[in-house]
């Protein structure tokens, strides 16, 4: 450490990627990472489905020494945790802003362990861990995000034998009740008995 950092009260830290360092003063902020996608004030639902991908986007805040990578995995209530991105440990670089996670090639590579249509928290954190503590300059991991996974069904056409669960037979059911027979009776009654009275005066007029 240099006098001169000494005399600031600054420490110094190793940049990734290369042997300089970088001074940081006592009084900086822990770093942190803000989630711009997708917003997580709510839960946001993604389709497993061909041609559906996932992104999640951030930026960095007080971050003062690039992280040498980045880690970003999803915890689901399932109790797995699930890794995010094309690589199979969820490692990215440290200084990339969004990760794009193709979900359905995901899942059919991972038939033992599928993604599951549940509630989902994305996690991020730097090559420190997810229990890193607060430290100035350096970012602090996420897990501001939540989302969850659902699987479309399957379209069946009606030459497979598809039917309509509340279409058939549901006219026959409708008009079998007690209800709707003595509704229609007590119609038919009152429209002949207008019928013929109106049949009557028009006789004795």
């Amino acid at each position: 450490m240099s006098s001169s950092s000494s005399r600031s009260g600054s420490q110094s830290a190793s940049s990734s990627g290369n042997s300089s360092t970088i001074s940081i003063p006592a009084t900086a902020a822990a770093g942190s990472l803000t989630i711009t996608q997708p917003p997580t004030t709510v839960t946001s639902f993604y389709k497993i489905a061909s041609n559906e991908m996932v992104t999640f986007g951030w930026n960095f805040t007080d971050v003062l020494v690039t992280p040498t990578h980045l880690t970003v995995s999803a915890q689901c209530d399932n109790g797995n945790t699930y890794p995010v991105g094309p690589a199979s440990d969820g490692i990215i670089d440290g200084s990339a802003t969004q990760v794009v996670w193709d979900v359905y090639s995901y899942q059919k590579s991972h038939s033992d362990n599928p993604l599951p249509q549940a509630t989902c928290t994305l996690l991020i954190c730097d090559e420190r861990g997810l229990g890193a503590s607060r430290r100035g300059g350096y970012m602090n991991p996420n897990s501001e995000a939540t989302f969850a996974f659902y699987t479309p069904q399957s379209y069946t056409p009606i030459s497979s034998g598809w039917s309509c669960a509340i279409c058939s037979n549901g006219f026959s059911s409708y008009i079998a009740q007690p209800t709707v027979i003595t509704l229609v009776a007590t119609t038919l009654i009152v429209f002949l008995s207008g019928f013929q009275l109106l049949r009557n005066a028009f006789r004795s007029t």
